[in-house]
């Protein structure tokens, strides 16, 4: 009996992805419309334009920006338009919401434009830990992805996974 170790998963077809790898680099940040409201809680539209033509949106400058409110104030949807409108040529990307909603819809849009074919009829392992702010949504979004292309879908380490799906 040989006493070689084999290391079965770097032998194996098994492929790895990393939502991670695909996290792209640009500062997030909050913009909070609260300040432009009168008392923090009425949005008088005069006001309200007058602040967003007057405002410096420089400091946005290929940032992504997610836009919020953080009083209990009722927004017209036409308010953050008007905001995504100034923020638009300035900032990468903006969205309505808080960081976890932005980080989602940049994810929805990477996930969208993948490039699947590598994963065509293989066994996959989503990666589960990561440093980096991989929002849960942007793992139910790979999965549902992979799954009418991908041999079997797992998540977690080659050497520790959780089947997720295996074709019949």
């Amino acid at each position: 009996m040989s006493d070689e170790i084999i290391n079965r998963v770097a032998n194996s077809k098994l492929v790895t992805l990393d939502l991670e790898d695909y996290y792209p680099s640009g500062e997030r940040v909050l913009f909070d419309i609260s300040n432009w409201l009168y008392e923090g809680i009425v949005l008088r539209e005069i006001d309200f334009r007058t602040h967003v033509k007057n405002y410096d949106w420089s400091p946005y400058q290929n940032k992504y920006v997610a836009v919020y409110c953080s009083t209990d104030a009722i927004i017209p949807a036409w308010a953050y338009m008007l905001i995504s409108i100034a923020l638009q040529p300035y900032s990468k990307l903006t969205v309505v919401g808080n960081l976890e909603t932005l980080e989602t819809v940049i994810y929805q849009d990477i996930i969208n434009h993948l490039d699947m074919s590598d994963f065509k009829d293989k066994p996959v392992i989503i990666k589960g830990c990561s440093k980096k702010p991989v929002p849960l949504n942007a793992y139910n979004m790979i999965s549902s992805k992979l799954k009418p292309i991908a041999k079997s879908v797992m998540f977690g380490e080659a050497c520790s996974n959780v089947p997720l799906f295996k074709r019949k």
